[in-house]
């Protein structure tokens, strides 16, 4: 039996997955799942995704148990030798049961998830068919931020990698810049619940078990300003007192004791990650050749000495036999030193915007024969409800340059500027969107995946969520991000810095009008996140964040309609300034809750004594009104 597609040759069901496999077709018939099921496992590496299509079956009301026959199992997983790649796998549904070949435990474990999502779609009863199926990219990255304001627990992390493992990702990079705890100095994590070694060993045994690669990532040239801060390295910052910072943000790279700390942080740091390849970053070293390398750049040229400090990085990573990764903003702006990049260097080329110029750079890398990774974001950075529109289009490009220029995979970035207010909820559409592009990018329907993934994710079925999340996510900008915490006098310092020097003032920012504030906090004030049923926490955690993204949002909207006002010499009553005061310390408590839901307390206190701040100010100009 062939059953016509709307879209051609692209079967029916498959259409409906989040992740979309390379190829299917349909066979004669139906399989359903009965009262029970045997489960057979062609290694014991195979009981894990066993065990969780046993979960998901067991909410169908059957119950699924492992066989040591392969004949009598109604699920089988065999290991199939001619099967193309290593994470490739074959999935056959037939009347009399389903079969999944596969060379490897990673294709099977892929196959699993795919049959999984089939289920979510059809439940008990699925149309018999056939999918061959095989990543795109090699790897398949997340980049989460752990340092500029929540470090996760490990639980929360534990979690993510499962849903980043269901959704085919195969690596995951943790942002560090001191968040670890130093045996050699406890100083340099202390005061931001720092991961110690054993909650690494711990991430990585859970990433080994869903075939994810853990890949180290330490920040070791600019993005230093929290450990130069301290007192006994400042005298290694290249302009110590750059943009308030005591020691700057970049380490001088002409002083020997720079790379005597990076060895010293490597040698606790790198043994831990069994996997070959590391993020040295190197990205942003804002004020190099601006302080005490200034006559060496001079001389040398800054792409120059740049090259030079990372060539003795470089050898450092050889010392524990690590490929060496690297963000490649300061090498692109360098074109002269592109050649003299060791070739076994791999280039991380970062862009967030969908016609970016570094994106529209990649040949350049790829040209002078260095591996590239593209690295889109998901726009939840310095927003509430992210800028969905943007994030899409940024991976969808750029995942079709790396197709284009046969790139070693995607690397999809979240960060956490300006305290990390932005929660991880709001960031997972644009991480499973980029999951989706990275294994097959060519299959995917952009303009329907936000329905698809709030049907797998949250079990949406009419579609009333998604319409929610498109309208918390219209954000264009970061207006309402800071907004929430900016100072109605603007002779006030902002109260979250950024290492960039500027403090962001947006409330008389005209790129956005107040006919727009005042459309935008009518949408807002509208919209309702509805109550969908989810069987775990962590989605449940998802729909509270949500909630409390729009109202944040909402708060800020009215700061800024309130704040011009008071700039323009307007009047505002009391009864306004009292009622937005109390708003926002209902949102203040809710912020905390689900912060410590999902992190570590340590930078929660930047965020609340920056909305404190800003409550002592409205209620400071209530005592003169």
């Amino acid at each position: 039996m062939r059953i016509n597609s709307p879209m051609g040759d692209y079967p029916v069901p498959c259409r409906e997955l989040l992740i979309p496999p390379r190829a299917s077709r349909y066979l004669a018939g139906t399989f359903t799942f009965g009262k029970s099921i045997s489960l057979y496992p062609a290694e014991d590496s195979d009981r894990l995704p066993l065990r969780q299509l046993s979960d998901d079956l067991n909410r169908l009301k059957t119950v699924a148990r492992f066989t040591s026959s392969q004949k009598a199992a109604g699920v089988r997983i065999i290991r199939d030798k001619h099967i193309t790649g290593d994470e490739a796998y074959r999935l056959t549904i037939k009347p009399d049961g389903i079969e999944i070949a596969s060379r490897t435990a990673a294709g099977a474990y892929y196959a699993i998830q795919t049959l999984r999502d089939l289920l979510k779609i059809y439940g008990k009863t699925l149309p018999a068919m056939r999918i061959d199926d095989s990543p795109t990219l090699a790897r398949r990255g997340v980049y989460l931020d752990c340092s500029r304001g929540k470090v996760p627990k490990v639980k929360t992390i534990k979690q993510l990698i499962e849903r980043l493992a269901h959704w085919k990702i195969n690596e995951l990079q943790l942002y560090i810049e001191n968040v670890f705890k130093f045996s050699f100095d406890p100083d340099i994590g202390r005061g931001y619940s720092p991961f110690s070694a054993d909650d690494i060993l711990t991430i990585q045994q859970h990433c080994n078990a869903h075939h994810i690669r853990l890949v180290g990532s330490l920040a070791s040239f600019g993005h230093m300003e929290k450990i130069l801060a301290l007192p006994k390295y400042r005298h290694l910052g290249e302009l110590p007192g750059y943009n308030g910072h005591p020691g700057g943000t970049t380490l001088c790279p002409s002083d020997p004791g720079s790379i005597k700390l990076i060895s010293q942080m490597y040698e606790e740091f790198l043994p831990l990650f069994q996997a070959e390849d590391f993020n040295i970053c190197g990205d942003e070293p804002w004020e190099l050749g601006k302080g005490r390398s200034k006559r060496q750049v001079k001389k040398h040229g800054l792409g120059k000495v740049y090259l030079n400090f990372i060539l003795k990085i470089h050898k450092l990573c050889q010392k524990y036999n690590k490929r060496m990764n690297m963000w490649a903003d300061i090498v692109l702006a360098h074109p002269e030193i592109i050649l003299a990049v060791p070739k076994d260097i791999v280039m991380l080329n970062w862009d967030y915007y969908p016609e970016g110029k570094r994106m529209q750079r990649t040949n350049e890398i790829v040209n002078a024969g260095l591996s590239v990774i593209c690295c889109p974001g998901t726009h939840g950075w310095q927003s509430h409800g992210s800028r969905m529109k943007h994030a899409i289009n940024n991976v969808a490009r750029f995942s079709r340059i790396a197709r284009k220029y046969a790139a070693e995979g995607l690397l999809n970035t979240d960060w956490g500027d300006f305290g990390h207010r932005n929660t991880l909820g709001v960031s997972l559409h644009g991480l499973a969107h980029g999951a989706a592009c990275a294994w097959c990018g060519t299959k995917v329907d952009h303009k329907h995946f936000t329905e698809r993934f709030c049907q797998h994710l949250f079990n949406d079925k009419k579609g009333k969520l998604a319409t929610a999340l498109r309208i918390l996510g219209a954000d264009e900008g970061y207006h309402l991000y800071h907004a929430l915490v900016e100072p109605f006098d603007l002779t006030k310092p902002m109260p979250l810095g950024s290492p960039l020097g500027y403090e962001p003032r947006v409330i008389d920012d005209q790129r956005i009008t107040t006919k727009d504030l005042h459309n935008r906090y009518e949408m807002l004030k509208a919209l309702h996140i509805p109550r969908v049923s989810v069987a775990d926490e962590f989605e449940a955690v998802a729909l509270e964040e949500f909630r409390l993204a729009r109202e944040m949002d909402l708060l800020a909207c009215k700061r800024m309609i309130i704040g011009r006002d008071i700039r323009a010499g307007r009047r505002v009553s009391a009864t306004v300034l009292r009622c937005l005061n109390e708003q926002m310390r209902e949102m203040m408590n809710e912020f905390a809750r689900l912060w410590l839901a999902r992190n570590r307390p340590s930078r929660l206190r930047d965020n609340l004594t920056a909305m404190n701040q800003v409550i002592s100010e409205t209620e400071a100009m209530m005592g003169k009104i």
